[in-house]
């Protein structure tokens, strides 16, 4: 079987480092954490409840995989409960699967991914698609009492066709991104999407959560890249997309889009694809504050040149350096400002001329260029931020981020209310913390607000210590113009911030969908849907 994540944390176990020193003073002298009052749970001890499948569906479900596909085993229920956000991190940690899946499901082809759902609806038994297990919103916790099953599609893992003329690729949804760009760059090929999930999300999983990659700035997000879904539901299958574009009816791809497998599981992607850039360069400029970086972002992605990677932390990450997480406490020195990462990629006439273009408008908004070093090293760790989040939790921290959108005029307003919520409602619980933001993606209209926020553990429920600050910053989200979530998606932790951001009559919608694609409700039930039980 493919390697798996590591199960109380992120990514590869081997590739865990420990927090820089500088951090852990800083953590210390400054927000007061103290080390963690025991060790985090072994794998050996942590006892999933026993599982509810009963033998009758667990003979079905096996009928249509194959016994080896389904899984019942402490380890592979264990590996399969939650997602990696804190709040799911946390309860691992602590020894508590109680919200693990009854069976392992490992379906290895679109039909039978079809006939498990049926027979799950005849059984009345849940199914929550797996994806790569990266949810950080609550995705894969559903709601309820019913038992259900965790679909893992690894098994399908195939690049299907490459269409050379048209310049599209049709992907399994079980393909874990890296092997999907190997299989794509051997025939010269790259899908361009690189977010921070990168090296352990799946093809399935960048649709079913709208995700945005850290070049989006050059190649879109996720859902700007496909144009076609092949999607199992309950009630049967659904082929979408025959042209790039079309006027018959509303588009339904961007209804499966962000679905988060509550209307269907995605078995195939058909994706545009690129020519494999001849060349890439990084560069760093600072800015002296984050109004002014903010409006020199702006100024490049409405008037260009757009490089493919456009970034900016605010003044707090900087002088933290979180733009190279294996330096974290260093900074750029007195005044250091803010940080803004560009990336180019092209041969080296056409990155040469994108980046004089990109000087003259950066420097006229105030920038000064800072070289190749600052972009390059958040280049080599861009992908280490998460590991950096296991080692605050070692170290006895609280670590957790949050992420929004807005039009540009509304950007100001929406940074400064966050950070006050956060910072206002953390305080005065006891722990105040360090709030720090990036702009992560950028559009003509507007950008993406990312925030880390790093502060002491409760020491009674971290969980719910967590919980009071989120729901303060999604008050102030809303209220400042925002959605409840860029790339992040809904899960069940934004479910009702999202039934406040589309309405009631929007709500009833989905409801609507919900009821003709899966009226057992059987798909995750109690994600995404604003009230679903």
């Amino acid at each position: 079987m493919t390697q798996d994540m590591l199960w109380r944390g992120w990514g590869d176990p081997g590739a865990a480092a420990p927090l820089p020193d500088a951090a852990a003073g800083l953590l210390r002298d400054l927000l007061g954490v103290r080390p963690a009052a025991a060790p985090p749970a072994d794998l050996a001890d942590v006892a999933p409840p026993a599982s509810r499948l009963e033998y009758a569906a667990y003979t079905a479900l096996a009928g249509v995989v194959g016994v080896p596909h389904v899984r019942t085993d402490a380890e592979a229920r264990v590996r399969h409960t939650r997602g990696k956000s804190t709040p799911d991190l946390l309860r691992l940690r602590a020894g508590d699967a109680a919200a693990a899946p009854d069976a392992v499901v490992l379906p290895g082809s679109h039909a039978e991914v079809l006939d498990v759902l049926r027979r799950c609806a005849d059984l009345d038994v849940a199914v929550v698609p797996f994806g790569g297990g990266t949810s950080v919103v609550g995705g894969l916790a559903p709601r309820g009492d019913r038992p259900f099953v965790a679909l893992d599609l690894r098994r399908m893992d195939t690049l299907l066709d490459l269409d050379e003329e048209s310049r599209t690729a049709v992907l399994e949804p079980g393909l874990r991104a890296p092997a999907a760009e190997a299989l794509l760059n051997e025939r010269g090929y790259t899908l361009g999407h690189f977010p921070q999930s990168y090296e352990w999300a799946t093809i399935g999983g960048f649709a079913a959560a709208r995700s945005s990659g850290q070049a989006s700035a050059g190649y879109g997000r996720f859902d700007d890249m496909v144009v076609g879904l092949t999607v199992a539901t309950p009630a049967g299958t659904l082929d979408l997309g025959r042209a790039p574009r079309s006027a018959a009816g509303p588009d339904l791809r961007q209804l499966v889009l962000g679905s988060e497998g509550a209307f269907g599981v995605i078995t195939s992607v058909t994706v545009r694809i690129r020519p494999r850039p001849a060349g890439t360069a990084y560069e760093g400029w600072r800015f002296p504050g984050f109004a002014a970086g903010t409006a020199a972002l702006r100024r490049l992605a409405q008037d260009g040149p757009r490089p493919a990677v456009l970034r900016l932390s605010d003044e707090t990450e900087t002088l933290v350096g979180l733009a190279d997480p294996s330096a974290v406490g260093a900074s750029l020195g007195s005044g250091a400002g803010c940080l803004a990462v560009l990336g180019f990629e092209g041969t080296d006439a056409e990155i040469a001329a994108a980046r004089d273009l990109a000087r003259v408008r950066l420097t006229e908004a105030g920038g000064e260029p800072l070289g190749a070093e600052p972009g390059d090293k958040w280049e080599r760790g861009r992908f280490a931020a998460p590991y950096l989040r296991d080692a605050l939790l070692d170290a006895g921290a609280f670590a957790e981020t949050l992420e929004t959108a807005a039009f540009w005029s509304r950007i100001p307003a929406l940074y400064a209310a966050v950070r006050d919520a956060l910072t206002t409602t953390l305080t005065e619980s006891g722990t105040p913390p360090l709030v720090l933001c990036h702009i992560s993606h950028v559009y003509e209209t507007g950008a993406s607000l990312y925030f880390t926020v790093v502060s002491a553990q409760d020491a009674d429920d971290p969980v719910a210590h967590w919980a009071k600050a989120k729901d303060a910053a999604t008050d102030a989200i809303l209220a400042a113009g925002g959605t409840v979530s860029h790339h992040h998606g809904v899960g069940t932790d934004h479910r009702a911030g999202y039934g406040r951001e589309i309405g009631p009559l929007g709500a009833d919608v989905l409801r609507a969908v919900k009821a003709a694609l899966d009226p057992s409700g059987i798909l995750n039930p109690g994600i995404l849907l604003p009230g679903d039980a």
